[in-house]
């Protein structure tokens, strides 16, 4: 495919991709740490699917995916891989990238502010995102709502096939889990990420709003994807 050809089909999948988010306040809590606070959420951009293989290819490409099919979403990846694809499709679309990425013995990403590019959601704007207005830690009737081990038949499924929130976003329980941008317990697991949601693999109480897993910004398994933001531009 050539740049042109290219540029047209991004242009094609982007369009009426995001949702945008409300601001609001949402509570946390995290049961490990036994802690629970409040945290203030501005209005941003919110990504209706997980990343597919397709997008994924298209940005990057490579196919890491475990599971095959162009609407599946892209599993197999890491945190890492995540900000670089954010990235490169911000460069890709004409936005200012997002992140600082610098190699050496591991990899050192920060966050540039102001910038209009696409990002990860931190933990707290995708729980809210995901309880769209409410308290409820999942919006519907777990087999219309998600994929998950009762009926996902041992692999992702293409996008956007079960029932989405109230404010339109898919499989934001089920299917995979989520990267966020947040470092978990930084004095405890050093640069563990955060990524939410639960995947295709899961049982149903894998699959709540409120659940929080980690590990290393390495790490790669075929039920865990990403989720794409952006800040809500004036």
């Amino acid at each position: 495919m050539d740049q042109s050809s290219k540029n047209s089909t991004l242009t094609d999948i982007l369009t009426d991709l995001f949702v945008q988010i409300p601001g609001g306040t949402i509570t946390l809590r995290d049961d490990r740490k036994k802690q629970v606070w409040e945290t203030n959420v501005a209005p941003f951009e919110l990504a209706r699917y997980q990343v597919t293989q397709a997008l994924y290819r298209l940005v990057t490409g490579k196919s890491p995916s475990a599971f095959t099919g162009e609407e599946h979403p892209v599993e197999s990846v890491s945190w890492i891989d995540a900000v670089q694809f954010c990235n490169r499709l911000s460069q890709m679309a004409g936005l200012e990238p997002c992140y600082l990425i610098q190699e050496g013995e591991e990899v050192s990403v920060s966050l540039l502010d102001g910038a209009d590019g696409y990002r990860l959601p931190t933990d707290a704007e995708w729980e809210y995102a995901a309880r769209a207005g409410t308290r409820e830690v999942r919006h519907g009737v777990i087999d219309e709502i998600a994929w998950y081990e009762g009926n996902s038949k041992e692999s992702t499924r293409p996008v956007g096939q079960k029932v989405p929130n109230s404010w339109g976003l898919y499989d934001i329980l089920g299917n995979v889990w989520e990267w966020c941008w947040d470092v978990y317990d930084p004095e405890v697991y050093g640069s563990y990420r955060i990524f939410r949601g639960g995947g295709w693999a899961d049982p149903p109480r894998g699959c709540l709003a409120s659940n929080r897993r980690r590990s290393h910004p390495t790490y790669q398994i075929d039920d865990l994807g990403f989720r794409i933001a952006r800040a809500l531009q004036n």
